[in-house]
């Protein structure tokens, strides 16, 4: 696995957390967020900022945990599992970076369908409440 990126252990801290505090400052300006469940980016740092920070009060609280990492000189991907209403589910957040530390995309994707399925209404529900 390798030494953590400063950036990605930046990444787990702001997760761990489950407030969104030190996410916007993480994010590059021109950060896109790849949901799992719609085809349209979320670009710039405000909207995917707003739907990371959602996905975070959504698992926050639960068991939500990273099992594995992998690196590259300038992205990594970051396996977890946690439990929705009694479905466990897997995913993978791909993560990339630029030069100044800062993220530039993240790409999420979950699997089984029925945890897409649960997660879907749950995160529309968190962001129109914002």
């Amino acid at each position: 696995m390798g030494l953590t990126p400063p950036v990605i252990q930046r990444w787990v801290d702001v997760v761990e957390n489950h407030s969104g505090q030190g996410l916007g400052e993480l994010l590059a300006e021109d950060a896109v967020f790849h949901p799992p469940a719609r085809f349209a980016p979320q670009e710039g740092r405000d909207k995917a900022a707003a739907c990371l920070s959602a996905a975070g009060k959504l698992f926050g609280g639960n068991d939500f945990r990273y099992v594995g990492q992998w690196y590259a000189e300038r992205s990594a991907v970051l396996e977890f599992t946690v439990s929705l209403d009694g479905i466990h589910i897997n995913g993978i957040d791909m993560i990339e970076w630029n030069d100044a530390g800062q993220i530039t995309s993240v790409k999420v994707m979950l699997r089984p369908v029925k945890a897409l399925q649960a997660v879907m209404p749950k995160m529309a529900e968190l962001l129109q409440s914002r």
